[in-house]
């Protein structure tokens, strides 16, 4: 299964797409140098496989690859970074 996170800037929003199909998204709000995180949500088809984490890392990795910082407001994401310390350096201050 061929797994894609694609940032769909005119909607602000990423999409996670399994073999082409959208499994989940995540809204978000761009700001100056720094995007919040509003909005997490999967598919009921694949919820407790792993999607949502896979879409956190993929958005959160993408952030961190452009210079940007993450505003978690959604608590799903606020959840994931807690349990992956490693991504603190990419949470605005």
């Amino acid at each position: 299964m061929s797994t894609e996170i694609i940032d769909v800037a005119e909607q602000n929003r990423y999409e996670i797409r399994l073999d082409g199909e959208v499994a989940g998204f995540v809204e978000y709000e761009p700001g100056d140098g720094a995007v919040a995180l509003i909005h997490t949500e999967v598919d009921s088809a694949y919820e407790g496989k792993g999607v949502g984490g896979s879409l956190a890392r993929g958005v959160l990795d993408d952030l961190r690859a452009r210079g940007l910082s993450a505003v978690p407001v959604c608590p799903f994401i606020k959840r994931w970074i807690e349990k992956h310390p490693d991504y603190q350096d990419v949470v605005a201050a």
